[in-house]
């Protein structure tokens, strides 16, 4: 497996890809790459395949977010997801605030994750 912090080869068609194994939905090219050029991509590749990726936004100094953390689910339970933590951790500019999906708590508190406030959202429809 190889790991890259700061992934600037990551493209906005790969990225696409990979997430529609996790989150199946209408994705707009030119929109992901403008996002994804905004925040630090922690990477997982098997070869050449996208398998895992956390992406951080932060202000560099006060704040800092994971976007998400996602691994394709068949390569989900071989430490993919903690080691893209873990790199996260050692690599973010600002302290991490996120949320947590219903059932994986238990996860990030594994990793070493404090359990924080409780987070809400505005939503806003893609457009």
């Amino acid at each position: 497996m190889k790991y890259t912090v700061d992934d600037k080869q990551l493209n906005a068609a790969d990225f696409i890809a990979f997430v529609n194994n996790v989150w199946p939905g209408e994705y707009d090219e030119q929109r992901t790459s403008a996002a994804l050029s905004k925040t630090i991509n922690i990477t997982a590749c098997d070869g050449e395949l996208l398998v895992g990726c956390l992406r951080i936004l932060s202000d560099g100094y006060y704040f800092g977010t994971i976007t998400e953390l996602l691994v394709l689910p068949e390569y989900q339970n071989r430490g993919i997801g903690s080691k893209l933590l873990q790199l996260a951790k050692e690599n973010t500019p600002a302290t991490l605030y996120f949320g947590a999906q219903p059932g994986a708590e238990k996860f990030y508190e594994k990793n070493g994750c404090v359990k924080g406030m409780q987070s809400y959202t505005i939503p806003k429809k893609r457009g």
